[in-house]
């Protein structure tokens, strides 16, 4: 899907601000049909958990209403009329007047209507947005619904991190000419000091189209007539981790004579290629080592809700440690942090919010037999087809960007369980049909080891996250890295492949000190960044490491956490925890190479 840009055929309005809003039940059996009888106003994009000092709010598992009146611009009258929402976690319904005009189910990914049938240019229309937060057996992620002795509907859900819900990221009001542009596709590579672009360009037509490349200045450097081709551009500067380069194709479509046009849009492009040969991740034919994080959308009062100022904040964050990278753990982010990590040079692992599908870990964690995590009644067909339909909306909106390197398809899955390899194996064929350009992954969790795993060969990059030192010998780093240094020799040395760590973190109280290995002090938080780091640079097919986390940020309530997860190098208002200072000295050290085995 074809994010909005303004172009001389096309316009937008963003939809931003304050909506009025009111839990299912509160504004009558259907909101929808006319105006929303409430006094509540809640602010878009932001999650509404947060927003609001009550907790029938904060707590309320199903739909919630937003509301707002929207007028379109009055020269719009020869045009379609379109309305985006860029997210609504973990369903949306979108009713234009009382009139069901869209419904997608899937949090983290844009769905849109084409409504020109239902307004005129110039007049008002009342948008009414429907989000409902339950997950199921059948969603990504997976969760389950429960109805507690007091009689109040819960969630449970496997995932380590708030169930943020509400509509997150902006709605947009845009039109496009009756003969547009509906899909762009940008694929690159070198042909020695060429860059060779290829693309695709979709329409709603039979249209002439025409394409042409601009270099950063605006200037034309290379052009072709058709739908598909392949432009060639002399000299290219490629895109390059740390010193990004963006071009733009600007796609044309034509009248029938060829000499009008009708529509464009412009996508902008990094000219770069990634690989992986033998045991080392390649981008533009040279080692990349990454250095960086695991991430959450998350911060105070705006939960998962979409900001530009930390938005800013982070990557500037990102910098000054000497991060080169990070993983959208664990859902795609908002298309904005996509696209400044395409101006900034910043390397991204765009992942599925395919999160929770591990029964094994809470018997695990209870030393109880466990349910089969991959039984049709629990995580079967349904919800393999339902990760299907979030692996193709994310690569559809995804594609393009020169910052994605690599698909996660999974987090922390059970993959050393009977049934792993039947679910994953058409998922890998299916990423692999989508997008035959970028290497895939997923995380194996602490539970799945070389010896037992049982999906590692289907993937390019093995990803790890391991936690020896924290979960597992708490408190012992001597012992703790005796495991990890065994863990990782068996994925190494059965696979043959480039490895990674996708996680490793301990949890680290800000301010709370001691002169020895104390769990949840800072300085032990530094001992155990030391003790991964000795041992990742051990191993030659080492090509990365991403610290679990960034920053604090929320979960549900435990005894296991105080006030969220800690694990984050910075607090969750972005405060640097000593270990920062730490992988500062390590990362600018690296500078993107892998480090030399003592």
């Amino acid at each position: 899907m074809l994010r909005p840009r303004p172009t001389p055929t096309r316009e937008q309005v963003k939809l931003d601000g304050l909506w009025r809003f009111a839990l299912d039940g509160a504004a009558g059996p259907e909101p929808w049909n006319g105006p929303l009888d409430t006094r509540l106003e809640a602010a878009v994009p932001a999650s509404y958990n947060d927003l609001f000092t009550d907790p029938a709010i904060r707590d309320h598992v199903g739909w919630v209403w937003y509301q707002r009146t929207v007028r379109v611009p009055r020269g719009w009258t020869d045009e379609r009329v379109l309305l985006r929402v860029d997210a609504a976690t973990h369903e949306g319904r979108v009713y234009v007047d009382g009139a069901l005009v869209a419904e997608h189910v899937g949090g983290y990914t844009p769905f849109e209507a084409d409504i020109t049938g239902h307004v005129r240019a110039g007049g008002e229309f009342r948008l009414t947005i429907g989000v409902n937060n339950e997950l199921t057996n059948v969603t990504i992620p997976p969760g389950t619904v429960t109805v507690s002795p007091s009689g109040r509907r819960e969630q449970q859900y496997k995932h380590d991190f708030y169930n943020y819900a509400g509509l997150a990221r902006s709605v947009w009001l845009h039109s496009v000419p009756p003969v547009h542009v509906t899909d762009v596709t940008v694929t690159t590579g070198f042909d020695g000091a060429a860059g060779t672009v290829a693309y695709s360009v979709e329409t709603n037509s039979g249209a002439p189209v025409r394409v042409r490349a601009l270099d950063a200045d605006g200037a034309e450097v290379a052009a072709a007539d058709g739908a598909t081709g392949v432009l060639r551009i002399d000299g290219a500067t490629p895109w390059r981790p740390g010193a990004a380069y963006l071009y733009e194709l600007v796609a044309e479509v034509l009248d029938e004579d060829g000499d009008g046009v009708l529509d464009v849009y412009r996508e902008p492009f990094g000219v770069r290629t990634v690989e992986v040969r033998g045991t080392r991740f390649l981008i533009n034919g040279e080692p990349f080592y990454f250095t960086g994080f695991g991430k959450h959308e998350d911060g105070p009062v705006r939960g998962k809700g979409h900001d530009d100022a930390y938005l800013v904040h982070d990557f500037q964050l990102l910098e000054w440690i000497g991060a080169n990278s990070f993983r959208t753990s664990h859902y795609p982010y908002a298309e904005e942090v996509l696209e400044f990590a395409d101006r900034h040079g910043i390397v991204v692992i765009g992942e599925t919010a395919a999160v929770g599908l591990n029964l094994a870990v809470q018997g695990g964690l209870t030393g109880r037999p466990h349910d089969p995590t991959w039984a049709p009644e629990r995580f079967g067909a349904a919800t393999r087809d339902a990760h299907a339909r979030h692996l193709r909306e994310l690569i559809a909106r995804d594609k393009n960007h020169p910052s994605v390197v690599m698909w996660c398809l999974a987090n922390e899955s059970s993959s050393a369980e009977e049934g792993a390899r039947e679910y994953f194996e058409p998922l890998v064929e299916l990423a692999r049909e989508l997008d035959p350009t970028r290497p895939i992954t997923h995380t194996a969790w602490l539970g799945a080891t070389g010896d037992n795993d049982l999906i590692a060969d289907l993937f390019d990059v093995v990803t790890v996250n391991r936690y020896y030192g924290w979960y597992i010998a708490n408190g012992d780093l001597e012992t703790a890295e005796r495991y990890l240094e065994r863990d990782l020799r068996g994925w190494v040395e059965k696979f043959g492949k480039p490895v990674m760590m996708g996680e490793y973190g301990a949890d680290t109280m800000p301010g709370l000190h001691s002169v020895w290995d104390v769990p949840w002090t800072e300085e032990y938080q530094r001992a155990y960044f030391a003790m991964n780091h000795r041992v990742f640079d051990r191993f030659e097919a080492f090509v990365g490491e991403h610290v679990w986390n960034f920053a604090d940020f929320a979960t549900s309530n435990g005894i296991h956490r105080v006030d969220g997860n800690k694990k984050g190098v910075f607090t969750r208002d972005r405060r640097p925890k000593s270990a920062a200072h730490a992988l500062r000295a390590r990362w600018k050290g690296l500078d993107g190479r892998k480090p030399t085995a003592p």
